[in-house]
């Protein structure tokens, strides 16, 4: 009887030693990166050429459910569904907007599965740099944050500093806003 309890109290023992300790979280296989920088430069310059093309189901479906787009304007701070909303007169146009990325740079995580990235565009702005953050979920890339910035000569500062700082300048009421 003794061997039994001392049997009994060792497997007790056992058990809840074992059920304290949490499991390891398995950590998934990084992605190759080469292959996947070649998969996102694709869906970044499909991204723009369905802009152009005024493909909202491509543009919107391209970005996360809850992916954030920051526009030019301070004002514009646009979850995916508030943009599409915004956006959607451009949408019913032949093209939404043409912006054309001629140079991009990419930054993986260590597990490969979120880039960074930092990309030049020619707009009918001038020149702008895009940037974001793409995130691989249920085997897919998704753009889960988009940043567009104007780019200004440093000279040229002061001239716009002076638009700026003016009370009555709109951005709508510039020329080639609407």
């Amino acid at each position: 009887m003794k061997y039994l309890d001392l049997f009994l109290v060792l497997s007790f023992t056992a058990l809840v030693c074992t059920s304290c300790n949490p499991a390891q979280e398995q950590q998934p296989e990084p992605l190759d990166q080469t292959q996947e920088a070649a998969r996102i430069h694709q869906l970044m310059d499909g991204w723009h050429q369905a802009a152009a093309q005024a493909d909202e189901e491509v543009f919107f479906g391209n970005m996360s459910d809850s992916a954030i787009y920051l526009g030019t304007d301070k004002s514009e701070r646009w979850l995916r569904d508030e943009l599409r909303s915004w956006s959607a007169r451009f949408f019913e146009r032949d093209t939404a907007w043409a912006f054309t990325p001629y140079d991009r740079e990419l930054y993986f995580s260590d597990t490969g599965r979120t880039v960074w990235f930092e990309e030049l565009l020619e707009t009918w702005m001038g020149p702008c740099r895009g940037s974001g953050v793409l995130t691989w979920a249920e085997g897919q890339w998704k753009i889960q944050h988009y940043n567009l910035a104007m780019l200004i000569d440093n000279e040229d500062v002061s001239e716009v500093l002076e638009i700026i700082q003016q009370p009555d300048v709109r951005p709508d009421s510039l020329p080639g806003s609407q």
